[in-house]
């Protein structure tokens, strides 16, 4: 302990003796790291369990169906029409429970009222709520008779209830109309962010109650396609996942053998949350080894030019500190002790990066999620009302995040620091004493 109390006054006393070299050095440390934690958080937002979506690692997706003529002479992409949601989706079996969806925007007004608001609305099933862990401030989710029946009720959050309502207290009975249509509130959510992207939505009707939510496809010859519905799937492991994935394989096989006009093709879906991520759409070009290169690359770039520019300022800071080395050597320090000197005051400055690329860190990704974040949405993703995109305490305090960058910050900053602190020890005494700098 006395030892370390020694190495910090050391540090401190080097610090205030050459301000601009600890400044810069710091300010560096600092850059970095804050870069590659606003990168670390923006993929950690996208691929981690976070409310609603807490069950990711077991949510599995089915959005386009590829219909192909049994010439292989033209083919089209479409999303599931109802028949393929009511024959296909509602009927596998190795599944813990499955829901299907359109996602629309709309306008909402309270009946009488001048005032229109352009809202995301989620057209789903009772299912939905099963998949979804929504907190629900007051009421609660509609469930399997609604939705059979067709009722016009709705699911709102508090935000939306205080713009329809002037509050969000109280508002379930309440009435409001949707387009043209008066739904009744029966449950009231805490808002989400529109970063979740599966789950997002100001309002989540029964897709039952929409008039031609049962049309068919736009092929006679293709049933299963040309709608607008998608499928999420949630299974209760692996062992579930590869049961059912091997369901599909069996009903696409099934009905494509008796298919006269058409086949269809799933695209090796379902899609894991992970690969929906990285995968344009379900049927692109992907590959892994790609992914993972590409992402190297962007990460050696925010590091290692950094890096090689702290190397570079240690060398001169070394250069300079010749001298001084060699007396301590000549009063009989070892060069490990001295090597190691070096080494804590390189860590100190590291830390107090750290903790200034997180203040930062937080402060852009709070004040700038509008922007920084738009990183995770579709580039045809018109967004209305900007304070959707909002950002919580979990999605950007993730501490295995932020120890996983800064110690990879600093295992590359100690290498930067030792090379050429090992190399300005290596002189010998007498030389690094005469050395005039």
């Amino acid at each position: 302990m006395m030892h370390f109390r020694k190495i910090v006054r050391q540090t401190i006393v080097e610090a205030r003796a050459d301000k601009a070299y600890t400044s810069l050095y710091i300010g560096g440390v600092a850059l970095s790291i804050m870069t590659v934690l606003i990168f670390a958080v923006i993929y950690y937002v996208k691929m981690s369990p976070l409310a609603p979506e807490v069950n990711r690692d077991r949510t599995l997706y089915v959005d386009l169906l590829k219909y192909v003529s049994p010439d292989s002479s033209s083919s089209a992409l479409s999303a599931l029409s109802y028949r393929g949601v009511d024959e296909f989706i509602y009927r596998l079996e190795n599944v813990e429970a499955v829901s299907a969806k359109t996602n629309l925007t709309a306008t909402a007004a309270v009946a009488g009222s001048k005032k229109m608001h352009d809202i995301a609305l989620q057209a789903t099933d009772d299912a939905f709520f099963k998949i979804y862990d929504f907190v629900f401030l007051e009421g609660m989710p509609f469930n399997a008779s609604d939705f059979q029946s067709g009722r016009k009720v709705a699911v709102i959050t508090d935000r939306l209830a205080g713009k329809l309502f002037g509050t969000a207290e109280n508002a379930t009975g309440r009435e409001f109309k949707v387009g043209d249509e008066t739904y009744s509130v029966v449950g009231v959510i805490r808002q989400t962010s529109r970063l979740t992207r599966a789950s997002f939505a100001e309002a989540y009707i029964p897709y039952s109650s929409q008039s031609g939510y049962d049309r068919a496809g736009w092929k006679a010859e293709a049933p299963y396609v040309g709608g607008s519905y998608n499928a999420v799937l949630l299974v209760k492991d692996s062992g579930q996942e590869q049961a059912l994935r091997e369901e599909i394989n069996e009903f696409v096989r099934k009905a494509n053998a008796s298919g006269k006009y058409w086949n269809i093709d799933v695209l090796n879906q379902p899609r894991t949350h992970l690969l929906s991520v990285f995968q344009r759409f379900p049927g692109s070009d992907f590959s892994w080894t790609d992914v993972v290169m590409d992402n190297i690359l962007v990460l050696l770039a925010l590091l290692l030019v950094p890096a090689i520019n702290i190397s570079a300022m240690i060398g001169g800071r070394m250069d300079s500190r010749i001298s001084e080395m060699g007396i301590r050597k000549a009063f009989g320090a070892r060069r490990r002790t001295l090597l190691s000197q070096v080494m804590w005051e390189n860590f100190i400055f590291t830390l107090a990066g750290g903790v200034i690329a997180l203040v930062a860190a937080w402060v852009i990704l709070y004040c700038c999620r509008a922007w920084v974040f738009d990183l995770l949405l579709s580039s045809n993703e018109v967004i209305h009302d900007t304070s959707t995109i909002t950002v919580t305490g979990n999605m950007i305090f993730a501490p295995v995040v932020f120890v996983a960058a800064l110690a990879l910050c600093i295992i590359l900053n100690l290498l930067s620091a030792f090379i050429p602190a090992w190399r300005s020890l290596r002189h010998p005494i007498v030389s690094s004493i005469n050395e005039k700098r």
